[in-house]
């Protein structure tokens, strides 16, 4: 079926997603989209991304199964060939310990590996038709080698943003604060509002992307480089909602084509549940307990798959979800704190079993859960998955923002939108169970947040409508895309 395909000429892209979970998602959903719009997908995993899919499905580390075939056998006519490319690391390599080390090693070391597969899919495809077959490459806006390689093989070039209109908007106009002295600042204390950038109506220095404060690190050094390559890409695809962030979208539509597509895990009509995307293994115990409790009345509480909380921090959540007398369903993903050992106070998980107040799994399937009528409220890291999908399903937000983009996004969550409210008072990182306790019941009692994060649900669904912003922006973009094509053939 995709040979044939092929051979008619059809636009065909090759996607790499970054192997993170936060990435994979969207880009899976986006790999379905293209393909139910008549174009061919060739999608890329690394071999230990595919070998982590295949263990928590239960299927060993050798399985070879494609992702793809339950959506294709439920829905023939989409056109995605699956693949795997090795990161030129042992699959034994632990990529979670050493997570600095290997994103180091994705940004200086992989580039080369991937213009050799796309070098030799390109060929394998010419050989076999006697025409250049692949058309375009929807890459990560955050891997370091789309440009180089779109240019060196002739392929347009899209560049897919996982992450909101505003993070972009920042890391594109890098170069104007760091002339103004806004980044990588000497004195971090000192908080200054930013009132000059495009589409920005204002924003503390303190709402700044983590990174965008280290001189040295790797992702501030890589995002300054992929920003220069950025303002010369043909499409640029976001995972936000136009009315959402209508400003900061217009201004940078100014300069190239931008289009605000998102949710896109929600689009309509796709076998988006056919596709094994999950890193872990998720826990059947959540819907029957969730099924237990009164509407609205739980907490649920994950801080994503990333990032890294201390212990002692873990502990005063810990007794401060005990304290507020709120009922809750907690997340404790392995590797969840550096400290190691049990993360949760001794005899814990014995302590809130034997009450019925709350339920600790390793991880589970974050839309059900949020779907859940029993669940009133999220109490989360601001990872943008989890921030979209919370907000897709009207469930406002405790804020409790780590690193990367996280505090950015707390910034549109709690002032911008008023779906959520700082888990620590002033957004600092005061440990104390009994403000935590405070903070919780507080919120599960406010009718404002509550109210707010209905409207926002409705602007999000409206948006993934049939005739909604994001729909009529991804036609848009097929037919800009589809046009591009025919004028370079």
């Amino acid at each position: 079926m995709v040979a044939a395909a092929l051979r008619r000429n059809i636009p065909h892209a090759i996607m790499i997603s970054l192997p993170y979970q936060g990435h994979v998602n969207p880009f899976v959903s986006l790999a379905l989209k293209l393909a139910s719009r008549g174009i061919a997908v060739t999608f890329v995993h690394l071999d230990h991304i595919h070998r982590r899919l295949s263990e928590s499905r239960g299927r060993g580390a050798a399985a070879d199964s494609d992702i793809f075939a339950e959506a294709r056998r439920s829905s023939p006519e989409l056109d995605i060939r699956y693949t795997t490319i090795s990161d030129g690391l042992p699959l034994e390599y632990n990529r979670d310990e050493n997570a600095l080390e290997y994103f180091t090693h994705l940004i200086e070391d992989f580039p080369k590996v991937a213009d050799k597969f796309v070098g030799k899919l390109i060929a394998g495809d010419m050989a076999d038709s006697g025409s250049r077959l692949i058309h375009f490459l929807v890459a990560d806006t955050v891997w370091s080698w789309p440009a180089a390689i779109a240019r060196k093989y002739n392929l347009i070039n899209v560049s897919f943003w996982t992450e909101p209109a505003l993070i972009f908007s920042l890391c594109y106009h890098w170069d104007i604060m760091r002339q103004n002295g806004h980044v990588a600042k000497e004195d971090n204390e000192t908080e200054v509002e930013i009132t000059y950038l495009p589409g920005i109506k204002t924003i503390s220095s303190r709402d700044l992307m983590s990174y965008m404060n280290e001189n040295e690190g790797i992702l501030a050094k890589t995002l300054t480089v992929i920003f220069d390559d950025i303002k010369k890409t043909d499409f640029i695809l976001h995972n936000t909602v136009q009315e959402l962030e209508s400003q900061t979208l217009s201004a940078l539509s100014k300069h190239q084509p931008n289009y605000a597509i998102g949710p896109i895990n929600f689009s309509k009509n796709l076998p988006t549940t056919a596709v094994s995307k999950s890193f872990w293994s998720e826990s059947e115990l959540c819907n029957n307990w969730l099924d237990s409790k009164s509407r609205g009345s739980v907490l649920y509480v994950s801080f994503g798959s990333v990032v890294q909380i201390p212990k002692q921090e873990l502990h005063e959540i810990a007794h401060g979800l005990l304290l507020s007398g709120v009922d809750f369903l907690w997340v404790v993903r392995a590797g969840i704190s550096s400290d190691g050992g049990d993360v949760l106070p001794e005899g814990y998980e014995e302590k809130i079993r034997d009450s019925d107040r709350g339920l600790v799994v390793p991880w589970c399937d974050q839309i059900k859960v949020l779907e859940s009528p029993a669940v009133g409220g999220f109490l989360t890291h601001c990872g943008w998955n989890s921030t979209v999908e919370s907000m897709w399903c009207g469930v406002p937000m405790i804020c409790r923002p780590v690193t990367f983009d996280q505090p950015t996004n707390k910034k549109l969550v709690v002032d911008d939108w008023g779906v959520g409210v700082d888990l620590y008072d002033g957004g600092g990182s005061k440990v104390d169970r009994k403000g935590v306790a405070e903070k919780i019941r507080r919120f599960m009692n406010s009718d404002k947040v509550r109210k707010a994060a209905s409207h926002v649900k409705e602007t999000v669904r409206n948006a993934m409508a049939i005739e909604g912003s994001s729909e009529r922006n991804f036609e848009r973009f097929v037919g800009d895309l589809n046009a591009k094509i025919q004028s370079s053939c």
